[in-house]
C-alpha cells in the first residue's frame, strides 16, 4: 500500500520513526507530506530526521491507499492549513484507513473526519476531543473501522499490529459483549464458541485429571469417589 504521513516541525520522534520503519519493512511505501517539498524536520528530541518527499500542494488523496498521522505538535501545525484539512477529509470520506497517535486526532477532529466513531488520544487531547462531542476512549489503543488510534509512546507496539493487520487487509476481531470483561465473542462474532481467539497467544490444552473410583465407605451401594492419581 502507498501510505501518506502527514508530518510538520516539532512531530514526536518514536511516533513518527517506529511505525515508519515498521510500514516500510512490511512493503509498504510511506510518501511524507508537509507543507514544502524538500523540507527538512527534526523531532521533538532530536533523534528522528525527517525531509518531505511530496509538498501539500502536489498531494492527492486518490493516489494513496492510507494516512498516516504521527503525534507531538506536528497535528496542531498541521490542522491551521485548509489544505491538510481537506486532504484528511479525503481518506475519510473514501473510508481508507487512518492511523493517528497521541496528538494526531487533533487533525482527524478538524478535518471532521472521526465524527461519531469511537478513538483515543493523548490524554490532554482527549478532553478537547470530547468537548467538542467525539466518542473518546481512555485506552492503549481503539479501532473502530479502518480508524486506528492510540495515545501516547507506551502504546506504539498496539498501534503498530494493529495498523499492520489493517493495511494488509486482515478482517477484525469483533468486541466482546458490552461489560463483559472475559472477551467473550459478541454476537457479531463470525468465529464458533469453540475456536480459539486469535488476540491471544496460542497454549496448549490443559491435560485432563487423572481419577480412579474407590468406594464410599459412608455408603454401601453408592458410586464410587473419584480421587486423583497422584501424579
Amino acid at each position: 500500500m502507498r501510505i501518506a504521513c502527514t508530518l510538520s516541525t516539532d512531530f514526536e520522534d518514536s511516533q513518527f520513526g517506529l511505525p515508519y520503519r515498521a510500514f516500510r519493512e512490511a512493503g509498504h511505501d510511506v510518501v511524507v507530506v508537509g507543507a514544502q517539498p524538500g523540507e527538512e524536520m527534526e523531532g521533538l528530541h532530536g533523534e528522528e530526521k525527517a525531509e518531505v518527499a511530496l509538498g501539500i500542494e502536489f498531494a492527492h488523496p486518490d493516489e494513496f491507499d492510507a494516512l498516516f498521522i504521527p503525534g507531538g505538535y506536528s497535528p496542531d501545525h498541521l490542522r491551521a492549513d485548509p489544505r491538510f484539512l481537506e486532504f484528511t477529509r479525503a481518506f475519510a470520506d473514501a473510508n481508507k484507513p487512518l492511523l493517528a497517535i497521541c496528538h494526531g486526532p487533533q487533525l482527524l477532529s478538524s478535518a471532521d473526519a472521526i465524527r461519531g466513531r469511537r478513538l483515543t488520544a493523548w490524554r490532554t487531547v482527549q478532553q478537547d476531543l470530547e468537548r467538542m462531542g467525539e466518542r473518546v476512549t481512555d485506552a492503549d489503543l481503539v479501532v473502530d473501522g479502518q480508524l486506528v488510534t492510540s495515545r501516547q509512546p507506551a502504546d506504539l507496539d498496539g498501534f503498530i499490529i494493529e495498523s499492520l493487520r489493517i493495511l494488509s487487509g486482515m478482517p477484525a476481531i469483533p468486541p466482546p459483549r458490552p461489560g463483559d470483561p472475559t472477551g467473550v465473542p459478541g454476537p457479531d462474532d463470525p468465529r464458533l464458541p469453540d475456536e480459539p481467539d486469535p488476540r491471544l497467544p496460542e497454549r496448549d490444552p490443559e491435560p485432563a485429571p487423572h481419577f480412579r473410583p474407590i468406594p464410599d465407605p459412608r455408603f454401601p451401594g453408592t458410586a464410587p469417589i473419584p480421587e486423583p492419581l497422584p501424579f
